[in-house]
C-alpha cells in the first residue's frame, strides 16, 4: 500500500492564520507558521491528515521485531509539528535554564526526561494562549517522518555496511557514522572505540539543527541527532487497521521514542524503529518537538 496523504486543504487557505502565529507562508515544502517567544523564533510544518503503511517490512536492513507487522493507519486530523527538534533557544527563552550537555543555542536540547518536556508544553503554553503544544503521537511521529514515502529513510532506502556505516544517512541524519565529522564542542564524547563508522572521528555529540536535508514536508532531524519521546507509550502491532491509534498513556508507562540519535547505530536511524523509556529517563540522547492538533 502506498501512502494516501490529503493536501486538498490546509488551515492557511482562507488566508487567517492562527492568532499566535508570529509568522507564517508557504514554500515548496507547504505550508508554515511560526511562533516567537522572547527573541527565539520556532517554524512549525503542516501535516496532512491521511492513510500510511505504519512498520517496517520483514526484509528491510535493520529491522527490529516490534517495528512489525506493517498496517495501514489513518491520522483523520491534520496538525503542525514544529520543522526541527525543540532547539536549547527555546528551551532556554522558556524554562530559564539549560540542561543539555553540548551547550550552544542552534543545537537540541538533549538530556530530557518525558517529563521534563510536559513541564516545558505546560509553561510555553501558558505563556502563548492559544498555543495547545502537545507531543505526537507515535504514530504522528511517523507519519510526518515519513511524509507520504515509504521506505526505510524518507530519502530512499538503507543498506547498512557496519554497525555505523549506513551512506544513505550521510545526506539526512547525525549519527554514529557522521556525528563526530569536524565536531566542534570541547566537550565531545570519545568515539573512538565505537565499531564500523563510516567517517573517521575520535569525539562527537549533537549537531546544530537544520543542517542536513529535510524531508519532503520540510522536517529537519527526524532522524538522528537526538531521540524525539513521543505523547504515548508502547503499542503492540497487528495487521489490523488503525485510525487515530494510541499506545499506553497511563502515568508510569513507558514512553516512545523515536528517530536515531547522535551516537546510535545506524539501524536505529530509520522512519520504523522504536524504543520506550520510563517517563523520568533523561538521557544523552533524548530530545523532543512538539505538535499542535487542528481543531
Amino acid at each position: 500500500m502506498s501512502a494516501v496523504i490529503d493536501k486538498g486543504w490546509h488551515p492557511l487557505a482562507d488566508g487567517n492564520p492562527p492568532d499566535w502565529a508570529s509568522e507564517w507562508g508557504q514554500d515548496r515544502y507547504g505550508v508554515f507558521v511560526a511562533v516567537t517567544v522572547a527573541d527565539v523564533t520556532q517554524r512549525l510544518r503542516w501535516i496532512p491528515p491521511g492513510r500510511f503503511l505504519m512498520g517496517s517490512p520483514e526484509d528491510e536492513p535493520g529491522r527490529f521485531d516490534n517495528e512489525g507487522p506493517q498496517h495501514a493507519v489513518t491520522l483523520s486530523r491534520g496538525y503542525w509539528l514544529f520543522d526541527t527538534p525543540c532547539t536549547q533557544a527555546l528551551w532556554q527563552a522558556v524554562m530559564g535554564e539549560n540542561p543539555s550537555r553540548f551547550k550552544s543555542p542552534d543545537r537540541p536540547v538533549e538530556t530530557v526526561s518525558w517529563n521534563d518536556a510536559q513541564n516545558f508544553l505546560t509553561r510555553i503554553n501558558g505563556r502563548v494562549p492559544g498555543l495547545d503544544l502537545t507531543l505526537p503521537t507515535e504514530a504522528q511521529w511517523e507519519h510526518a517522518c515519513r511524509a507520504g514515502t515509504t521506505t526505510a529513510l524518507y530519502s530512499g532506502d538503507i543498506a547498512i555496511l557496519g554497525e555505523r556505516n549506513a551512506p544513505a544517512l550521510d545526506p539526512i541524519a547525525w549519527y554514529g557514522g557522521n556525528s563526530g565529522v569536524g565536531f566542534d564542542l570541547d566537550n565531545g564524547e570519545d568515539s573512538t572505540g565505537w565499531p564500523e563508522k563510516q567517517h573517521p572521528h575520535e569525539t562527537a555529540g549533537t549537531r546544530p539543527v537544520a543542517r542536513k536535508r529535510p524531508n519532503p514536508w520540510g522536517l529537519h532531524d527526524t532522524l538522528g541527532n537526538v531521540l524525539e519521546w513521543c505523547a504515548d507509550g508502547r503499542r503492540d502491532y497487528t495487521t489490523q487497521s488503525e485510525t487515530n491509534p494510541r499506545g499506553l498513556v497511563n502515568p508510569d508507562a513507558k514512553r516512545v521514542l523515536r528517530g536515531g540519535a547522535w551516537k546510535g547505530k545506524a539501524s536505529f536511524a530509520r522512519a520504523a524503529n522504536r524504543v520506550w523509556y520510563l517517563p523520568d529517563v533523561r538521557d544523552g540522547p533524548f530530545g523532543f518537538r512538539c505538535a499542535r492538533l487542528q481543531t
